[in-house]
């Protein structure tokens, strides 16, 4: 195991002084399989607590937004990728009980954001989770005035636009440990080249695919 620090210097940044601070060290503990004594069942139980809790803050923004736009600002507010920005801006990296800093890869930097926010949720109710939530996301829900459109979307929508089937995804490799694993997806369109993406879930190495694709047809 690596040096840890006081857990409780995260009381501020979370804003919160936990009545059971095992709560918070068990969100931060890597269980490498061990699903009961590390962050697996706390990031479950936090992801629902985010989805609920950028679907009301999205709903309650945009009120003149048809589904399609909210579903689309979702997505991107709840990819592993703002997690995982998230949980390093939050500095929580330093406070991961790991074997090694290379097991922090984005894809358990994002489960750990979701174990925190579970944990908050137990110690402190929805009301102080969902605060956290409209705090930190609310920046990068922000950025975008028109809903986002992730590469995969924009690529079937290209491959639509050219009167062509819809892009194919195929896994043709995993490899790494079970609670670090990377996996390398192809997408296929008729009439182009293959591409490639490498991501740590099947889903961030199909938009890597996508982006590939859609940068060697000059659409991206």
């Amino acid at each position: 195991m690596i040096k840890h620090y006081d857990l409780s210097e995260l009381y501020p940044v979370l804003e919160h002084d936990f009545n059971d601070p095992a709560l918070l060290k068990r969100a931060l503990t890597l269980g490498y399989g061990d699903h009961f004594n590390g962050y697996e069942r706390l990031e479950f139980l936090g992801d629902r607590v985010l989805g609920l809790s950028v679907a009301r803050m999205l709903y309650e923004n945009y009120g003149n937004e048809a589904e399609g736009g909210l579903a689309r600002r979702f997505a991107d507010l709840t990819r592993a990728e703002t997690l995982a920005e998230i949980a390093e801006r939050l500095g929580l990296r330093k406070y991961v009980f790991c074997e090694s800093q290379n097991d922090l890869t984005l894809s358990v930097m994002s489960d750990v954001c979701e174990a925190v926010l579970a944990a908050l949720y137990l110690d402190a109710g929805f009301d102080t989770a969902r605060a956290f939530v409209q705090k930190h996301w609310a920046k990068h829900m922000l950025e975008f005035k028109e809903p986002p459109v992730d590469a995969k979307t924009k690529l079937q929508e290209w491959a639509q636009a050219k009167k062509k089937p819809l892009p194919v995804y195929t896994e043709i490799e995993r490899s790494g440990p079970d609670h670090s694993p990377v996996f390398v997806m192809k997408v296929s369109v008729v009439g182009c080249k293959d591409a490639q993406g490498r991501g740590a879930s099947k889903r961030e190495a199909s938009q890597k695919a996508a982006e590939a694709l859609l940068k060697a047809v000059g659409a991206l």
